[in-house]
């Protein structure tokens, strides 16, 4: 196979993001490279809201096990089934201050669960393996 060099600056954000997943995937920034000019690029975190992008990003150094029990994890069913309770009582304006709270730590908590389910299906899916849709 004919190869040709370049040189590219990139931005060092990039590069941690790229060794990052070179590291998780055990193969070369090179190959994370090359893969990358195939298929795109990692699937990025920087659009979702500032307060879950560590999280998010974290994600990226995961080796691929733990990605896929995030990936096939599910809410407790009581946690949904007090959830839905206080939304019920928020519509109905019967929650008190400590219930409003409440909602919305367990609201943070719902978001949080599906941006990693999401994410991790979205790593997986770009490092090559099938994942179920949704």
């Amino acid at each position: 196979m004919s190869v040709e060099t370049i040189t590219l600056n990139i931005p060092k954000k990039m590069y941690r993001r790229l060794e990052n997943t070179a590291k998780a995937m055990r193969r070369s920034i090179e190959e994370i490279m090359l893969h990358s000019l195939n298929v795109g690029s990692p699937p990025v975190w920087d659009d979702v809201p500032a307060e879950y992008q560590a999280e998010l990003a974290a994600m990226d150094r995961m080796e691929d096990e733990a990605l896929w029990q995030i990936a096939r994890s599910y809410r407790d069913p009581s946690t949904l089934e007090r959830y839905d309770e206080l939304l019920n009582l928020n519509q109905n304006a019967m929650l008190g201050t400590e219930e409003k709270f409440e909602l919305q730590e367990l609201r943070k908590e719902a978001e949080l669960f599906m941006l990693r389910k999401a994410h991790a299906a979205t790593l997986l899916r770009w490092r090559g393996h099938q994942t179920p849709p949704g």
